[in-house]
């Protein structure tokens, strides 16, 4: 989890940089700003394919480590990143094929916009969505565990402090499926306009502001969420430990003092 915590972060992080530098027109010559345009692009994808791991990893963890819940979720992680790669992969390849007469990374990436938007965009639709439907199955799978471990636990006294456990999942969960369904709506229906305008320009501007918070902070977010989770119950496992100890000497010693 450390390893996907720290590529999901500092990869974020380059993404953004490159994507800011990409912005000054007068930086770097066309062949560089192509070649950042490509990197760029198929590091998001990177990006998005680890933090839908980290979500399998919260949710096989909430369900126990079952192993249906885990295959379920791993044939649609492929499916969507595979048709996510494919488009990815046809993208850079007209960024490659065009001529290079841009004199900036960001104008190159404006132009793989509108290669995406236009020539690609049946299948850019089609990983949106797909993209969209595991978001909203894995918060669907999140608050059924968290629901169902609810009512089992308001029966023990203990219920309230693993209900706690599971309230800090689910809060991050939220904000993670919120943010990402917000952006891939918007890049869905900026997929159906002309991207030459400049209001869609400056809702493009927009949605990478919002990806480079997601990516950089909210992402590895869902690690940290993780950890909470697993020390507030190590912590409980130990109090109960440690309240079983005291109970068990107080009864040997009641038992003891009666003897006598």
């Amino acid at each position: 989890m450390t390893v996907l915590y720290l590529g999901a972060r500092y990869l974020g992080i380059l993404a953004t940089v490159m994507y800011m530098l990409g912005t000054v027109p007068t930086i770097f010559l066309s062949d560089t700003g192509f070649g950042m345009s490509i990197v760029w692009y198929w590091t998001v994808t990177v990006i998005v394919a680890m933090l839908q791991v980290i979500i399998i990893t919260r949710l096989h963890a909430m369900y126990q480590r079952s192993r249906k819940i885990l295959i379920f979720l791993i044939v649609i992680f492929l499916a969507v990143n595979i048709l996510n790669g494919v488009v990815t992969a046809l993208m850079t390849m007209h960024i490659s094929e065009a001529e290079p007469t841009l004199s900036s990374t960001y104008q190159c990436m404006l132009v793989s916009e509108s290669v995406v938007l236009n020539d690609l965009s049946l299948l850019y639709a089609i990983s949106l969505t797909l993209f969209i439907v595991f978001e909203v199955v894995a918060l669907c799978l999140a608050v059924w565990i968290a629901l169902k471990h609810f009512r089992e636990l308001r029966q023990y006294l203990a219920g309230g402090i693993i209900g706690d456990c599971f309230t800090v999942l689910i809060k991050s969960h939220a904000v993670h499926f919120t943010s990402m369904v917000v952006i891939s709506c918007i890049m869905f229906a900026t997929s159906l306009t002309v991207t030459d305008s400049p209001y869609t320009q400056i809702i493009l501007g927009f949605v990478q502001i919002l990806q480079a918070m997601q990516i950089v902070v909210l992402g590895p977010r869902l690690i940290l969420g993780i950890r909470e989770y697993h020390a507030k119950l190590v912590a409980h496992a130990d109090a109960v430990t440690v309240m079983t100890s005291i109970a068990f000497q107080e009864r040997v010693h009641i038992l003891t003092g009666s003897g006598v």
